[in-house]
């Protein structure tokens, strides 16, 4: 699994509108999830952390947000 194990954490709700394609591959996710790490998780709980991760990952985005001084 790329992602980790969840941490403890505080959340902000937002709510987004997903295809089913994409609803059946995170709840597949989960799935996977569960059985690697033995905690069953929703699948609302794994996306902030999915995307935490690709927002890392992601270096167009570091190198605009240097640029116009959005760096966290």
């Amino acid at each position: 699994m790329k992602l980790a194990k969840l941490p403890d954490r505080t959340a902000v709700r937002i709510t987004i509108a997903l295809t089913l394609e994409i609803n059946a591959r995170l709840t597949a996710y989960a799935d996977v999830y569960r059985a690697t790490y033995g905690t069953a998780e929703p699948v609302a709980a794994l996306i902030p952390a999915m995307l935490e991760g690709f927002l890392a990952a992601d270096k167009g985005f570091a190198k605009a947000s240097k640029i116009i001084g959005d760096t966290p």
